[in-house]
């Protein structure tokens, strides 16, 4: 009777041990992805003929839904546009306050709280995903961060939708294409060892 004690002990210790283990790789993962979305924001490039810049963004927002999943990629992006939100200078161009939601690129933040649920699920639709599939998996993801992007910048322009499509979408395609491939390489590379840490 002591030892079967004992045993049912030891096992519920490596179980606590387990799930704290997991919940510090989880935070670890969320903070750093909310990081390197905020760096990503200030590699920026503006345009003369849109409020809406260039930046690294996109590329990590992908990379937390596949690196973190569907679960805590999102987290990731929440956290960092709730940080931009409660006034840390972390939006492209060092803006931050509720407002940035309502301008026009209110749309693409939205967008990246949603974007890693969506490619983090697809992605892991297949136990070993090749790079054809994580790349359309992150296609999928910048076509809901453009959609909602450019629907937003219309409102706030108070333009047409060929009009957004020009200023909010068309001029960054080709950025987007070399972005995915990027983010895509890396995740091929490192898929694995990721999902072993995060599920």
């Amino acid at each position: 009777m002591r030892m079967l004690g004992r045993t049912a002990e030891t096992e519920a210790r490596a179980a606590r041990e387990v799930v704290t283990s997991r919940a510090a790789r989880g935070t670890i993962g969320v903070v750093a992805f909310a990081a390197l979305t905020a760096l990503g924001a200030f590699v920026r490039i503006p345009l003369p003929f849109t409020p809406v810049p260039i930046t690294l963004q996109t590329l990590f927002v992908n990379l937390a839904g596949a690196v973190l999943g569907p679960a805590l990629g999102p987290a990731a992006e929440v956290l960092y546009v709730g940080l931009g939100v409660a006034g840390l200078p972390v939006f492209a161009g060092a803006t931050a306050g509720l407002g940035r939601l309502a301008g026009p690129t209110g749309g693409y933040l939205i967008a990246f709280m949603i974007v890693p649920l969506v490619v983090g699920r697809l992605i892991r639709l297949r136990a070993n995903p090749g790079l054809c599939w994580i790349a359309l998996c992150m296609l999928c993801g910048s076509a809901i961060t453009f959609t909602l992007g450019a629907t937003q910048l219309a409102l706030f322009l108070g333009t047409g939708p060929a009009d957004a499509l020009w200023k909010g979408v068309i001029p960054f395609l080709p950025g987007d294409a070399i972005k995915i491939a990027a983010a895509a390489a890396a995740y091929r590379a490192i898929g694995p060892r990721t999902r072993r840490i995060f599920g």
